[in-house]
């Protein structure tokens, strides 16, 4: 017994010597964005025209840029913004700008997204900034989405948060009512997005923003799609279909890139 106690008591003393364990790091949502855009400006090279997206997301690439232009690190660069917001953030890190018409082929597009499915199709347009988005990144060799991990869903409507879709001012109740019935079956309800002071929120094209929230998947995309951009009064959607090449997800596990 008396052996038996020794043992005991050597263990018991080994492990109170032992160093405590440090609690795990728990990582903001911010946190998680900044280090996925970190990672997507690592495929930035000088003497690329890059498309420059616009989000809470993509501004964290933006201002890495601007760091590096300022270090020297990186030269040459050309950007292409897709708002009036991210040309402002642009213009304040001294990133040159020019735009589609000058530049109608783009080397790299890095911006962020609403939701993400397993075939890297994305929900953006949350923020307003959708069509200048699909402008901008369907016209570049390769678009780098930058996400965390709340992002992914199951299918595109997911998350249960909006689907935007840019509209036309005129008549705007009709074109929501053609929308809502477009996507009944999901359980579709279409709203108008206001601005902070309850007025209709205005995207920097001077267009409306019908929002489309879903109970169910909506089946085929390209044929939601399709059927969206029949309707009269719809300027584009924010489904980004197939558009994606790489897309890096932050979580609390790490870095995933994702690739098509």
């Amino acid at each position: 017994m008396a052996v038996a106690w020794s043992e005991k008591a050597s263990s018991m003393e080994a492990l109170s010597l032992s160093p405590p364990m440090s609690p795990p790091v728990i990582l903001t949502q911010d946190e998680l964005k900044k280090i996925a855009a970190y990672k997507a400006v690592e495929f930035v090279e000088s003497g690329m025209v890059l498309g420059l997206g616009t989000g809470s997301t993509a501004k964290h690439a933006v201002d890495r840029i601007g760091e590096l232009l300022r270090q020297g690190r990186l030269t040459n660069i050309i950007g292409i913004p897709t708002s009036k917001k991210t040309q402002e953030q642009a213009i304040s890190l001294g990133i040159p700008l020019s735009d589609l018409d000058s530049h109608p082929t783009i080397d790299l597009a890095i911006d962020g997204a609403d939701e993400v499915d397993p075939h890297l199709n994305l929900v953006k347009g949350r923020g307003g900034s959708l069509l200048r988005e699909k402008m901008v990144e369907g016209a570049c060799k390769k678009f780098v989405c930058i996400v965390d991990e709340s992002k992914l869903v199951k299918y595109l409507g997911g998350s249960g948060l909006a689907m935007p879709v840019e509209v036309v001012p005129f008549c705007w109740k009709f074109t929501a009512n053609k929308l809502q019935n477009l996507f009944r079956d999901s359980g579709c309800v279409a709203k108008l997005r206001n601005d902070c002071k309850g007025e209709p929120f205005v995207t920097d094209n001077g267009n409306y923003i019908v929002d489309l929230y879903l109970k169910k998947d909506i089946g085929d995309l390209q044929v939601a799609s399709d059927a969206i951009l029949r309707i009269a009064g719809v300027v584009e959607h924010g489904m980004f279909l197939d558009m994606a090449t790489t897309v890096i997800v932050a979580g609390e596990l790490g870095i995933t890139i994702k690739n098509k």
